[in-house]
């Protein structure tokens, strides 16, 4: 529990643990230019626009792996909700904090900081984060929830769902644009930062947006048609940022591979076929490294 940043409010100095070495340091190399991030209108979604907003995916996607979506059916006031309880999170008094720690890494839910394993970290990051999941099964999902805040499991969940709506549309877009069979796919403080033609830029919160990363899953089975961007968070010394990532991974037993219908002639699969499971253990041993995570999944040619 001493370890969380939450609940060292009377901060004096930063320990030496916390400092990264210069040369990897984000520095100011940051473009600060948010309208370079694309930034799409899913408003037509279900109109005669949609085969262009499809298309206008897959470019960011193949472009940046990041891109921005606007007008896509989440209430603001639930986006402002379910913010403002996550905040509330880590502002509970440490008893109530105490209940939802863990170091236990297979947890499923837990509260901890910087990264895993912190004992074994030769930097830490400047972070707490409470993890859980909430699917495939919400319901059974809710019940490992935190308790408190009292109203965390009711907006959370109605948020969960909102947002599992939105990611099951956008990748039956990316489906559309790729042209494969349909159903293929079963804050406002700056701080995200995407990596693209060797420079770090600046991801500006859009009002009421949310900003889509492709993942390494989808570039493997686009078979690099589209990119999983290198991404990272960076801290300031004013403000605190607080984001929510909702992650939509395959099954621990899902094959990964590149797709049957993008390997034709002249077109051979640049990645084998793989269970999940083994990626996701490779991402975690390498912390996400994007210059080896995918090294070991690559077919040479």
């Amino acid at each position: 529990m001493e370890k969380l940043l939450s609940s060292r409010s009377n901060l004096q100095s930063l320990s030496e643990k916390y400092i990264f070495p210069e040369k990897i340091r984000p520095g100011k190399v940051a473009i600060a230019l948010c309208e370079s991030i694309p930034v799409i209108d899913l408003g037509d979604i279900a109109g005669q626009n949609r085969a262009n907003i499809a298309q206008e995916i897959l470019k960011a996607s193949q472009e940046f792996g990041f891109f921005q979506v606007i007008n896509h059916g989440v209430s603001k006031e639930l986006m402002n909700d379910t913010m403002s309880v996550f905040n509330e999170v880590f502002e509970m008094p440490a008893e109530d904090l105490a209940d939802i720690y863990s170091e236990d890494p297979n947890r499923s839910c837990r509260l901890f900081t910087s990264g895993s394993p912190y004992a074994n970290e030769d930097v830490h990051y400047w972070r707490d984060f409470l993890r859980h999941p909430c699917h495939p099964d919400l319901d059974a999902c809710i019940q490992q929830w935190p308790e408190k805040p009292t109203r965390y499991r009711q907006v959370v969940g109605n948020y969960s769902t909102e947002v599992m709506k939105l990611a099951s549309g956008i990748l039956e877009l990316i489906t559309e644009g790729l042209g494969l069979e349909s159903g293929y796919f079963g804050g406002d403080v700056r701080g995200l930062q995407v990596f693209k033609d060797g420079e770090w830029i600046d991801v500006g919160p859009v009002p009421n947006a949310f900003v889509i990363n492709i993942g390494y899953q989808l570039q493997i089975i686009s078979n690099n048609k589209l990119k999983g961007a290198e991404h990272r968070a960076v801290t300031n010394s004013k403000d605190a940022r607080t984001s929510a990532a909702f992650f939509v991974s395959p099954s621990r037993d899902s094959i990964v591979e590149p797709a049957r219908e993008l390997i034709k002639a002249g077109n051979r699969p640049l990645y084998r076929a793989f269970e999940f499971t083994e990626f996701f253990s490779n991402y975690m041993n390498e912390k996400g490294n994007s210059e080896v995570v995918l090294e070991p999944f690559k077919l040479q040619a």
